[in-house]
């Protein structure tokens, strides 16, 4: 965290916290590949999971080392016997809504036809489960509480939370998740996603190459990212808080228990 001085509302000045964004250039085999923007705070596995989700890699067992020096602001990828058509796999970029322009490449998007989820019959959420989901989070320290600016993201398994992070941008804390499921050796089959950012096509393809299928948002969805998950079988809910949600797609995952209607609705009388 980095303190500055403000002028509030009441035009007094007063010291406050706010995220250290820091960039962190990515090397493979000595080839520069990109700069990412970051807090830095487990950029190890940062580096591990953009790979992964950006399917330059296929498991952690290609990658023989990971050094980040934060003097320099780079992190060196030593891959075992390197990687086969990087110049020509990377070529093709798509400039996504990602916080700061995330970027895929064409080759991750190629390779989304071969993901397979679990179907509705062995991975499911009840509502129960998801408000459990939501008190914890809300009940969780965050940089977010204490000075905005940043995304967080938490992997669950029932109501129990995995791991929980924050990054500047969205992609980059599911990008970290990635890479400590990955580290971990944890599958995704009967895990739920969870991330304070909109729901993005980007956002979609990663949570379904971790093999997440049921993904819960703060925020809404886009039209991409609701085909995508419609067309892969995944769950979405999104504007979720406290006990509110939206279920988008993958109705037949989602066991309810609505709550009852309001005890005075409100009724709109035209005149």
């Amino acid at each position: 965290m980095h303190e500055i001085e403000i002028v509030d509302e009441y035009g007094e000045r007063r010291p406050i916290q706010i995220p250290l964004e820091r960039p962190l250039t990515l090397f493979i085999d000595k080839r520069e590949l990109v700069t990412l923007m970051t807090l830095g705070s487990r950029p190890e596995l940062l580096v591990l999971g953009y790979l992964l989700n950006q399917r330059l890699i296929q498991s952690v067992q290609q990658v023989a080392a990971i050094q980040v020096d934060w003097e320099v602001e780079a992190a060196a990828v030593t891959t075992r016997g390197g990687l086969s058509d990087l110049e020509s796999r990377t070529a093709r970029r798509v400039v996504t809504t990602g916080c700061g322009q995330g970027t895929v490449y064409g080759n991750a998007l190629a390779q989304l036809d071969q993901v397979r989820l679990p179907d509705a019959a062995t991975a499911r959420i009840r509502q129960g489960t998801l408000r459990q989901m939501l008190e914890r989070l809300r009940e969780q320290d965050s940089i977010h509480r204490r000075a905005g600016s940043v995304h967080g993201c938490a992997l669950f398994q029932g109501t129990e939370m995995l791991m929980f992070v924050e990054d500047v941008g969205r992609h980059n804390a599911i990008d970290t998740i990635a890479g400590w499921m990955a580290m971990h050796g944890v599958t995704g089959a009967d895990k739920v996603f969870y991330t304070t950012g909109r729901l993005t096509s980007e956002m979609v393809m990663k949570a379904a190459q971790m093999g997440v299928p049921i993904v819960v948002s703060r925020n809404g969805v886009t039209q991409m990212g609701h085909d995508l998950a419609t067309r892969l079988g995944m769950t979405l809910f999104g504007r979720a808080a406290n006990r509110h949600f939206l279920c988008y797609t993958g109705f037949d995952r989602f066991d309810a228990e609505p709550l009852p209607p309001p005890a005075n609705p409100v009724r709109v009388v035209s005149g």
